[in-house]
């Protein structure tokens, strides 16, 4: 488990808004509150995917909800 400061270090061109802005669209879900966030590892992963597909694949910010929705339900029809 890691607070924002350190997750924001771990990924090259992250901003502590983006995963603020991140957070209130929940899209990622850390433990805590604005007070101090803690991630886990599957937030860690949530935050890569959402930076790939930003910054890699260049979805916007309008289609990552849709985006993200469809992976999440494609992970759940493969449990």
């Amino acid at each position: 488990m890691i607070g924002i400061e350190v997750l924001v270090a771990r990924f090259s061109g992250l901003q502590r808004e983006d995963v603020e802005r991140w957070i209130a669209n929940e899209w990622v879900r850390p433990e805590g509150d604005s007070s101090g966030y803690v991630f886990g590892e599957i937030d860690i992963a949530r935050v890569r995917l959402i930076q790939e597909l930003r910054d890699d694949m260049a979805v916007n910010e309008e289609a990552l909800p849709i985006v993200l929705s469809l992976l999440d339900q494609l992970y759940d029809q493969r449990r």
